[in-house]
């Protein structure tokens, strides 16, 4: 089984980035997770981009700490049968779900969406006993990971926590590739985080002068998305027939622009 995991998709310039490469690839891969959360202006995602990830071929959208930033994805997440997830360690009481498993051609396929806690605001659930809870009451051929987190450490600590039981654990959230793909002792293939879809000329996927003029006066100040030089970041997964990692290749491409969308 090969996989393929998409980093965050930053605005238009990310969106038409994954809508070219997508284009180009798709068939190579069993199954495709794509992290949307920064897709619609940087900011959140609404059910037009959503739509238009998994016509691409995403089989899964992940989130993080943006996803409630366009109340419009929110009849999205509470469909039973939608495959946007938000992060499971939110409280319940918010829409949607934060786990989903699909079939992919009689292999059932487990993707779990979590939320870190260090150096953010987030006052959700332990992402440690959320993922206890989700592993012990469900069960899947092959478990996929999205950590959206901010510390490398958590990212790595929560890693090796769940080192065995699932197959595929990436970090998402800082938009910049790290270089430590790895198979950890217990089997489990590892990216501390995946990067960003979108354009490599700015900060982190925004413009360099709005991303320098928040720093420089010390106030919050509207960011905007960046154009050109854009890129593809993700990670590239095999599994064999016992579902072991057989390959792992980092995916860090810059992507001409054929195919336009939303």
């Amino acid at each position: 089984m090969r996989i393929l995991l998409l980093g965050d998709v930053v605005g238009r310039p990310g969106r038409n980035t994954v809508f070219s490469y997508m284009a180009a690839i798709r068939d190579r891969y069993d199954f495709v997770v794509i992290n949307g959360e920064n897709a619609a202006g940087g900011f959140g995602i609404t059910p037009d981009i959503a739509q238009a990830l998994l016509q691409a071929g995403a089989d899964v959208i992940t989130s993080g700490n943006h996803i409630w930033k366009k109340e419009s994805i929110l009849p999205i997440l509470s469909d039973s049968e939608s495959v946007v997830l938000r992060p499971a360690n939110y409280p319940k009481s918010k829409p949607g779900t934060g786990f989903i498993t699909r079939d992919v051609a009689g292999v059932s396929v487990q993707v779990i969406n979590l939320q870190g806690k260090v150096f953010t605001d987030f006052s959700g659930d332990c992402p440690f006993k959320t993922v206890d809870r989700i592993l012990e009451s469900t069960s899947a051929d092959v478990r996929i990971i999205d950590f959206h987190a901010e510390a490398t450490s958590e990212k790595l600590a929560l890693a090796h926590y769940v080192d065995g039981r699932v197959n595929v654990f990436v970090g998402t959230h800082t938009h910049v590739q790290t270089a430590d793909e790895q198979v950890l002792p217990g089997g489990t293939a590892y990216l501390t985080d995946l990067g960003m879809c979108g354009s490599s000329n700015g900060v982190i996927g925004m413009e360099v002068r709005t991303s320098i003029g928040r720093f420089l006066s010390d106030r919050y100040s509207k960011l905007v998305v960046a154009q050109g030089g854009e890129m593809i970041n993700g990670l590239e997964v095999t599994l064999d027939e016992k579902f072991a990692v057989s390959e792992l290749r980092r995916v860090y491409e810059y992507v001409p622009i054929t195919e336009e969308r939303t």
